[in-house]
């Protein structure tokens, strides 16, 4: 059974007789079907009885169920309403739009809308340019998606991507004081998206692509970016890859290897997988190896172009066979594909010293703490174990860093200053084995990536060497 986890929190009121041995009854009952008690609130006393929340985590539903059975077996006590925590918190959704002129007056009406409003109107239509510094387009980012790949949850459609979707804006104001809002699309065309992003480019700064199946979000983006003067980022793709790269970089500190001289070996080759592969590359990856379904791509795997690239710069050794004969002796695993396909026996077939990164969510290519008994450094994409390799570190600073420049477009060398900037939130003291990135609640994180790409931004493009 996984480990309790607060994405499964329940809070259970229960009518329990007044007793010294009352509330130490109910945490045993908890603990007996491992369920893990994070608080105890006594909500009413009374001479004869109490009313108490007990919140607890668990593993998954039907583990929750387990524990308020367990709850209500206890002799004397009532269960009453047991409450989803997770559910309450996302009542009513997640979103506000809040002013930030006052509106208390006849005058600021004037001034905020009619008449007033009329004149900065026609100024942007004389000076179209002015429109960032005029309205809100110069602090704003549409969230845009399909619902065709949501999180481990596959194609469920635009409606039930819109809590996603909510929560991706949340964390945008949170690390990156940046506004931006759920776009969920009520459709899968391409063309369609295309179109519809489009239309509605003009309230925004920037366009972040989320969820949406590749090889589908490939086309979606390269043909967003070759019309629009705005930067679009498919935090699947490039998200990814900078927090991979940064915990790469620092992995690879930890145990004295070089990104050019490692033998890295990635499982998954779709949107995720092609971007952390381009980036490896970029910075001087020389001996990547990636693995698709059926194994070790070939250099004639021609399903598309985003495979053909992969199998054409990657596997210099020209290996065949399954992934698990990749890893025999590799020094990295990147897994960004599906949960258990791997065993403590193919990692401990890796090279001494070896780094995994099993990225899968929310079950892990391979158990974190069996894979932990045979590699050096290991990193999931959970919040429960060390090492959490989490998008929120990346895509909140680089938006910031575009806006600030005004950019119109994102660069691989954008991408790479981010992920050093990350890597470099971990100071050489601070670095080990369990911590090679910084947390996603160190508020140094987005300035510092904000900085790193509006320096490179600004710079313009380099001369190539």
């Amino acid at each position: 059974m996984p480990s309790p986890s607060p994405g499964y929190s329940i809070t259970v009121r229960v009518h329990a007789p007044v007793g010294a041995g009352t509330t130490s009854t109910l945490a045993a009952a908890i603990a007996s079907v491992k369920g893990a008690m994070t608080a105890l609130d006594v909500a009413e006393s009374h001479p004869d009885h109490m009313v108490i929340d007990l919140t607890c985590d668990a593993s998954d539903v039907a583990h929750a169920d387990q524990i308020a059975t367990a709850i209500a077996e206890v002799p004397g006590v009532t269960v009453g309403k047991v409450s989803d925590r997770t559910f309450l918190l996302h009542l009513g959704g997640k979103l506000e739009v809040v002013p930030t002129v006052p509106l208390t007056h006849r005058d600021d009406l004037s001034r905020a809308y009619t008449p007033g409003v009329a004149r900065v109107c026609t100024a942007i239509a004389e000076h179209p340019e002015d429109v960032r510094r005029l309205t809100i387009k110069r602090n704003t980012v549409a969230v845009v998606t399909d619902g065709s790949a949501v999180l481990g949850l596959g194609n469920i459609g635009a409606a039930a991507s819109i809590p996603v979707m909510e929560g991706k804006a949340a964390l945008f104001k949170r690390f990156g004081g940046v506004d931006a809002w759920p776009v969920c699309l009520d459709t899968q065309d391409p063309d369609a998206i295309v179109e519809i992003v489009r239309a509605l480019a003009p309230v925004y700064g920037g366009i972040n692509l989320e969820d949406i199946s590749a090889p589908r979000c490939f086309e979606i983006e390269a043909r967003l970016r070759g019309m629009l003067d705005i930067p679009v980022f498919h935090d699947d793709q490039h998200g990814t890859a900078i927090v991979v790269l940064a915990a790469l970089t620092n992995a690879l500190r930890v145990v004295g290897k070089t990104l050019d001289r490692a033998r890295i070996v990635v499982s998954g080759v779709g949107a995720a997988g092609h971007a952390v592969i381009r980036l490896l590359v970029a910075q001087g990856g020389t001996n990547i190896i990636g693995c698709g379904r059926k194994g070790i791509l070939s250099p004639d795997d021609t399903a598309d172009e985003f495979r053909t690239w992969i199998a054409e710069h990657t596997n210099p050794e020209a290996r065949t066979g399954s992934l698990r004969d990749a890893l025999v002796g590799a020094d990295v695993f990147i897994g960004v594909s599906a949960p258990n396909i791997l065993t403590g026996e193919d990692i401990a077939a890796m090279a001494n010293d070896s780094i995994v990164f099993a990225l899968a969510n929310p079950v892990p290519e391979v158990d974190p703490v069996v894979a932990g008994e045979h590699a050096a450094v290991v990193a999931t994409g959970r919040s429960d174990f060390p090492n959490q390799i989490n998008n929120v570190l990346a895509f909140p600073g680089v938006f910031r860093g575009l806006l600030d420049a005004h950019a119109v477009d994102i660069t691989d060398e954008m991408l790479i200053a981010a992920a050093r900037a990350i890597a470099d939130r971990v100071s050489p003291p601070e670095l080990n084995a369990t911590y090679i990135v910084p947390s996603v609640f160190d508020a140094g994180v987005a300035p510092a990536v904000a900085a790193a790409v509006r320096q490179v931004a600004e710079r313009g493009p380099q001369p190539q060497k």
